[in-house]
């Protein structure tokens, strides 16, 4: 059956025809129009007239999607901390300690003071093996208040003949081999020839020339080429012994000083304090020291090997009450020669540590009848060249 329509007209007329597919113009057109709101449909394009102009329809921009808050928010991971390595925390203790061993090197080397003890002279002993020290302990009171010498009994300068004189005189020496250092005690009373003076005793040097005189008398007496000095007075010797608190001794007997009025008693150990370990080193008065000089020489180099032995110990080194005072005295109680080094000190503390152990030769020159001022030739020559050449002290010599 044919459909047919009214015109404006009023006749009859027939319907257009459809087109192919059986749907109307309209009908296509609504299926290529996108709906509100939506997207192009995946036929869209399939839908688009070949000739149509219209644009591509394009989704509007989408923001980018927000990081949740609050609760919803996923925790972070802490920042990671630097671990420091085992190697890289003893690398950096090792380079503080370098600091501060530099640090101290350059506080000694700049305030301990200088003198001009050794120069060359025409007959000088030529430099032989090893190394030797000259090691004086002069009564100068210098920086010493009459409170500091009556506590010290240090006693009077006039009474002892007036001028500085040298109550210690050693020679160290250090060999260039395997042989045991060497600590030589050369007894103040020692008759030589001071250069210039005649024959006198050997601390005499000190007083008439100062310490470049004695340095030649002792060169001249024994045969050994001196290579360094070093002098330390009263008021250094205490401060020192008081800065590390004391050294301990072990003294066999009591000792009762009849002219400086120190006593000591006996004990092991027996702590001697500055004042205490001054008076022992310079005691001859004494019941315990029937050999006068000889016993105070005996006694000054075994307080020098317990000394070094207390300094060089864990104990005053890592304890900054004892290190630290122990430092800002050693300026005012040394004093070096001009081209001498606080390496070159520090050289001699090392090979002096041994004293207390037995690995360190002390003895004294060889002396005729028990004397102290009168050497044995024969055996002082012994034992002088057994110094140069580097070879064992002949025990046979040793005087203890």
């Amino acid at each position: 059956m044919v459909m047919t329509y009214r015109g404006d007209d009023g006749g009859r007329r027939m319907p257009p025809p459809r087109p192919p597919g059986g749907r109307s113009r309209d009908h296509q057109r609504a299926q290529m129009m996108p709906l509100p709101g939506r997207g192009r449909s995946p036929y869209d394009e399939r839908t688009r007239p070949m000739n149509s102009r219209e644009p591509e329809y394009a989704p509007p921009p989408q923001d980018p999607p927000r990081r949740p808050v609050g609760d919803d928010y996923p925790p972070s991971r802490p920042p990671r901390r630097r671990r420091w390595s085992i190697g890289k925390v003893l690398g950096a203790l090792v380079l503080v300690f370098v600091v501060f061993l530099a640090g101290v090197w350059v506080y000694l080397e700049f305030s301990i003071k200088r003198v001009d003890a050794l120069e060359d002279y025409s007959g000088r002993p030529v430099a032989a093996s090893g190394t030797n020290w000259l090691i004086v302990g002069s009564d100068s009171r210098e920086g010493l208040t009459e409170q500091d010498e009556e506590r010290l009994a240090t006693g009077d300068v006039a009474a002892a003949g007036g001028g500085q004189r040298t109550d210690t005189i050693m020679v160290a020496h250090l060999p260039d081999n395997s042989t045991k250092p060497t600590l030589l005690s050369l007894p103040r009373d020692s008759q030589v020839s001071i250069p210039g003076h005649g024959k006198n005793k050997i601390n005499a040097a000190f007083s008439l020339g100062g310490p470049k005189l004695l340095a030649q008398t002792v060169e001249g007496a024994t045969g050994l080429h001196i290579d360094h000095y070093a002098e330390i007075g009263f008021g250094g010797f205490a401060k020192i012994v008081d800065a590390i608190g004391g050294v301990d001794m072990c003294i066999d007997k009591d000792m009762n000083d009849t002219v400086t009025g120190i006593s000591i008693k006996a004990g092991c150990p027996q702590t001697l304090d500055g004042r205490s370990a001054l008076g022992f080193v310079r005691m001859r008065h004494s019941d315990a020291t029937p050999r006068s000089d000889l016993d105070r020489v005996a006694n000054q180099r075994k307080f020098i090997g317990a000394l070094v032995s207390e300094i060089a110990s864990p104990g005053t080194l890592l304890n900054p009450f004892d290190f630290f005072p122990l430092l800002s005295s050693a300026p005012d109680a040394l004093t070096m020669d001009s081209g001498d080094h606080v390496h070159n000190l520090a050289g001699l503390a090392i090979a002096m540590r041994g004293i207390s152990s037995g690995g360190v030769v002390t003895t004294t020159v060889p002396v005729t009848s028990g004397s102290a001022e009168n050497w044995d030739k024969a055996k002082s020559k012994q034992l002088f060249d057994a110094l140069k050449n580097d070879t064992e002290v002949p025990p046979g010599i040793v005087v203890n």
